[in-house]
């Protein structure tokens, strides 16, 4: 059971630290990524003004009806070519990525690698 709270501790630590040289701005957003044991969130958000302005997870119905069967890797693949496709329909193309203190492997690198092939850059 510590061991865990440990692990959450950290992973917020690691995220702090990142956030010291990650920020979005209104003409490169940050694509922040959070990931849970059963879903994956993401969104794009401006920090100056401090709004989303686009975000997909494994919750939404939209995702959700296309979920059935696949693996949790490729649901972040999903959620990340979702993602990509309503920021390019309001014009986003560039942003830079947060990872969220988790590790760059698994679930959050294939978010990111779906999104980057289908336009975003980062």
């Amino acid at each position: 059971m510590l061991k865990r709270k440990n692990a959450k501790l950290a992973r917020e630590k690691r995220h702090r630290r990142v956030r010291l040289r990650v920020s979005g701005t209104s003409t490169r957003p940050r694509l922040s990524v959070f990931r849970s044991l059963s879903h994956i969130y993401a969104q794009i958000i401006d920090d100056t003004t401090g709004r989303t302005l686009v975000a997909a997870s494994t919750l939404e119905p939209e995702v959700r009806i296309q979920l059935d069967g696949k693996t949790k890797t490729a649901e972040a693949e999903l959620v990340g070519t979702v993602l990509a496709k309503r920021a390019n329909e309001q014009g986003i193309d560039q942003v830079v990525f947060d990872r969220g203190g988790f590790v760059y492997h698994g679930r959050v690198k294939a978010l990111a690698e779906a999104a980057r092939a289908s336009g975003l850059r980062f």
